[in-house]
């Protein structure tokens, strides 16, 4: 047992020194937010590839109660990285990216089926028009101060794509949305000065996509498009991955 061990632990050594570029880290850490309803283990095949890939990859666990406790937690994981940071928001992380995107050491920001609001804006100041012919909007309840998605359609509304043994274990694990994260108004607006990538998901029955290519092209931002449920981490975590990747100027890949 010990030989078969020294050998693998020999055959480890050898790959990654036939391969630094999987042992060189990035010059940028990776800070990823999640959005309401879920939390942060979503992320988890986009944060493997990220690390495989030599980020450092840093990821938040907000509550999604209120947004200035969510914009609050983001800066305090944001002063954790080693190196200037590329800021990540899905959906509701997209409101607590543009206000935590204002920190000094942000980068760049990605947006990913989020909301993109300008200064005043909330969420419910954004959700409120109707959606377009052959859109749809979150199904959502009230239930106290908190808002959640209706159990019975949050496969088909969050995630279509994903296996439908996942999403009805999500359904039943649903975080409680803050009606005071959703009804608070952003102060700042950091797209306004950093650079910017929104991924449109064309498929989304939670933001319309049409809700969604307003927002970014308003960001003025890169803006891309993919065939994906409101869920697209989870569906597309390679297409997410790469994406992500783009953001990073510095890199020579």
């Amino acid at each position: 047992m010990k030989t078969i061990l020294s050998a693998l632990v020999a055959m480890s050594i050898v790959a990654a020194q036939a391969d630094p570029a999987a042992s060189a880290e990035k010059t940028v850490s990776i800070v990823l937010v999640h959005g309401a309803f879920v939390d942060a283990s979503g992320w988890k095949a986009t944060y493997d590839i990220l690390s495989d890939a030599g980020y450092q990859v840093l990821v938040v666990q907000q509550p999604t109660i209120s947004l200035r406790d969510d914009v609050a937690e983001t800066e305090r994981v944001i002063a954790k990285a080693r190196h200037p940071v590329i800021l990540v928001g899905h959906s509701y992380g997209g409101m607590v990216i543009t206000e935590a995107g204002d920190n000094p050491k942000v980068r760049s920001l990605v947006y990913l089926a989020a909301f993109a609001p300008d200064a005043g804006e909330s969420v419910s100041s954004l959700a409120e028009a109707p959606a377009p012919a052959g859109e749809h909007k979150a199904p959502l309840v009230t239930e106290g101060k908190y808002l959640l998605v209706q159990s019975e359609k949050f496969p088909s509304s969050f995630a279509a794509d994903v296996d439908v043994a996942t999403t009805r274990f999500m359904a039943a694990a649903q975080l409680p949305w803050g009606l005071q994260a959703v009804q608070t108004k952003v102060d700042r607006v950091a797209w306004k000065n950093k650079p910017t990538y929104y991924m449109v998901t064309s498929e989304d029955h939670m933001i319309p996509p049409t809700a969604q290519r307003t927002m970014a092209q308003r960001s003025g931002g890169k803006v891309v498009e993919l065939k994906s449920s409101h869920a697209v981490m989870l569906s597309h975590p390679r297409e997410v991955a790469a994406f992500i990747k783009s953001a990073d100027t510095s890199s020579t890949d």
